[in-house]
């Protein structure tokens, strides 16, 4: 059975490529509840920075240090530089990531900060990132600074 938390962010994910835009998705849970969700929405809303994980921790809303220090946020895809930022800018203790074959965000240097950082490898994961870079190259370089 998949934790409910990767499966949130695999639900979101699964949600940004039936809207067109790139299949990553990130849910926040905090004392075994989900308190926030979202997926890379870039090309839906012509955003800079929505990647997965920041429109998650957008819609989980103000939290307090507190919250942020009994949290764990989920992401299919291993995070980039900005999204490790706001990781490490609000101390978020764990990260569990469902991939970081199709892509590898600075994992060392989070767990250098001391994030307790997880890669699962979970297979739809792979399926969704793979599928998608092999349709949409340009898409994806776009989405990565490339």
């Amino acid at each position: 059975m998949r934790d409910p938390g990767l499966e949130a962010a695999a639900a979101e994910a699964r949600l940004g490529l039936a809207e067109g835009g790139i299949p990553i998705g990130s849910a926040l849970v905090i004392d075994g509840k989900v308190v926030g969700r979202g997926h890379n929405r870039r090309v839906q809303k012509g955003s800079a920075v929505l990647h997965a994980e920041m429109d998650c921790l957008e819609n989980a809303g103000r939290l307090k240090a507190a919250d942020y220090a009994r949290a764990t946020l989920y992401s299919t895809l291993s995070p980039c530089d900005m999204c490790t930022g706001a990781i490490l800018l609000y101390k978020v203790p764990r990260v569990v990531v469902g991939e970081n074959t199709t892509f590898k965000g600075p994992e060392d240097y989070s767990r250098s900060r001391g994030v307790d950082l997880r890669v699962v490898d979970d297979a739809e994961c792979v399926r969704l990132m793979r599928e998608f870079i092999a349709a949409k190259p340009a898409l994806w370089n776009e989405d990565i600074g490339v």
